[in-house]
């Protein structure tokens, strides 16, 4: 066996015989999908899925054509726009001259360990405190792999500033601010990857909220409304629906033009564009043991949808954390819950379609707490680069050369 083959067989036994029986049947679903011509979307969130690579792991799945659509969070964008993991320096932020006022709990102050090219296309737009780089360079601190962008110097600044202009030339155009971006995402990430390939990629509306600046001009480039619309018929273009580490995914389960488990009827109601979950293979990989209770509860005699029926609390009936998106789940035919730690099932998953499809992936991502996964880290941190502003625009003035 080659190295990835070793590691799986190592992961395969730290997923359990539960988890590997559920990730045995998702499989069997996605190969029968993709076999027969169907799609595959991914619903993610943010944190664990940047640091596990699952993000990097589906953009792969997407330019291999096993993944056709993705969902996520303003923060995973405001992330792979920033390289999706990178190294910063952090440093006591008072002694760098930051005001105390800026800085967050533990007062330390981040530096973008960047490219000498990638500095030099930020000055081109933006002023830079050279001297502040200086200092921070020199200064007592502790180097880090973390989420790329966010409130490192200068990188995330510059983030925010450019996701103004992005959001005007996503007016402008009439589509989302994550087509825009991922123009100038490298094409690991999977807003590039997306942009290349015309898959959707789109941030759910619970999802609103991360990233700064980002999120806010997420938001703003395109309506609620026409988010909801084109999130609702990149779902129902699937045959199978994974989630991965997510929350609040009410637009999945209970979102306004979702027929079966969701509140879709008065939409259809009145002639708008709606959708059903029936017939559809719904995955959720989670670590929340709640979700195994009320999925057997449900699969044992009903109990979820006699409570919703009689209009019970559910809460209080099956003395668990309910959360929203655990209704539908649970009621879904189709469904199939993962309890397990993404890090471990999503190479286990995407090994397992891929060998059963005879495709080749150039990127495998591992838990993040293993050799394997601190490799995969680094490399992610050394191939993946920040999006380019000279790259975003000269492919979208190609893109309208191409629309005359």
């Amino acid at each position: 066996m080659n190295l990835d083959e070793n590691t799986i067989a190592g992961l395969e036994h730290e997923a359990g015989i539960a988890a590997l029986e559920r990730i045995a049947r998702t499989v069997d679903q996605i190969v029968a999908a993709k076999e027969k011509g169907g799609k595959v979307v991914v619903v993610t969130g943010s944190g664990p899925n940047i640091h596990e690579g699952v993000t990097t792991l589906v953009a792969e799945l997407m330019r291999a054509g096993i993944v056709d659509g993705v969902s996520t969070s303003s923060a995973v964008v405001s992330h792979e726009m920033g390289g999706t993991l990178d190294k910063v320096k952090r440093c006591p932020g008072a002694a760098m001259g930051v005001p105390q006022d800026y800085l967050p709990r533990g007062s330390e102050f981040e530096l973008s360990l960047m490219a000498e090219d990638t500095l030099r296309e930020i000055q081109q737009h933006m002023p830079v405190d050279l001297d502040l780089i200086a200092h921070l360079k020199h200064a007592e601190g502790k180097t880090i792999i973390k989420a790329a962008g966010n409130m490192s110097y200068p990188m995330g600044l510059w983030l925010e500033l450019l996701s103004n202009e992005i959001a005007t030339l996503a007016r402008s155009h009439g589509v989302p601010f994550e087509a825009i971006a991922g123009l100038g995402c490298d094409e690991r990430t999977m807003l590039g990857i997306g942009a290349k390939l015309g898959l959707p990629v789109i941030v759910t509306i619970p999802q609103l909220i991360g990233g700064g600046a980002v999120g806010l001009n997420i938001g703003d480039s395109i309506s609620i409304h026409e988010r909801a619309s084109r999130f609702a018929r990149m779902l129902d273009a699937a045959d199978v629906i994974i989630e991965s580490a997510v929350a609040l995914t009410q637009e999945v389960h209970d979102g306004p033009f979702e027929r079966y488990t969701g509140h879709g009827i008065w939409s259809a109601w009145q002639g708008h564009y709606t959708y059903s979950l029936e017939g559809k293979t719904l995955v959720r990989i989670d670590l929340d043991p709640a979700l195994e209770t009320v999925y057997a509860a449900e699969q044992g005699d009903g109990a979820v949808q006699r409570a919703i029926a009689e209009g019970l609390p559910k809460t209080k009936l099956f003395k668990v954390p309910f959360r929203m998106e655990m209704s539908g789940f649970a009621r879904h035919e189709g469904s199939i819950p993962i309890i397990g730690d993404i890090g471990v099932v999503w190479p286990i998953l995407a090994w397992r379609v891929a060998q059963r499809l005879g495709i080749t992936l150039n990127f495998l991502s591992f838990p993040q707490g293993t050799e394997a996964g601190q490799a995969m880290r680094e490399k992610i941190v050394s191939e993946i680069q920040p999006m380019s502003r000279k790259k975003m625009l000269k492919a979208l003035s190609e893109k309208r050369e191409q629309m005359k």
